[in-house]
């Protein structure tokens, strides 16, 4: 069982899901800390200097004043605004990872176009691959 494991973990593609996996979550970091730290603070000044990590509704009867006075007393909420930057951030992280595959397709090479099309062994003009019978010279192929 051993060999089977190991065998399994030393084949490329699982090798390349970790690696993968463990750059994808430090890219996440990176993104998530543009989103919080430099974009959502010149939005939020914009719309009103609102701070959207601290945007809440209560459900309970006391009031607080901020999301972590909330918390803190043990108090449920509904944290949209938490909510919204968790969206902002997964619109810029899918972006940007559209953007890195677009730019790696175009390193790769690309496909060979499918043949359609075959010569005559009678006289060497292209035919479809599918034809029996030569359209230039007539003859069976």
């Amino acid at each position: 069982m051993f060999k089977e494991f190991k065998e399994f973990a030393m084949r490329g593609s699982v090798l390349d899901l970790a690696v993968g996996v463990i750059l994808g979550a430090a890219f996440g970091k990176i993104v998530g800390s543009m989103v919080d730290d430099i974009l959502m603070p010149p939005i939020g000044r914009l719309l009103g200097k609102v701070d959207f990590s601290n945007l809440f509704i209560n459900l309970s009867d006391k009031s607080f004043d901020t999301l972590a006075a909330a918390k803190a007393a043990g108090a449920p909420t509904l944290n949209y605004g938490n909510f919204i930057n968790t969206v902002i951030n997964f619109v810029i992280v899918a972006f940007c990872i559209f953007l890195v595959v677009r730019s790696v397709n175009k390193w790769l090479p690309k496909p060979p176009a499918p043949v359609t099309t075959k010569d005559c062994p009678q006289c060497a003009m292209p035919i479809p691959i599918g034809a029996k019978k030569c359209g230039h010279c007539t003859s069976a192929v």
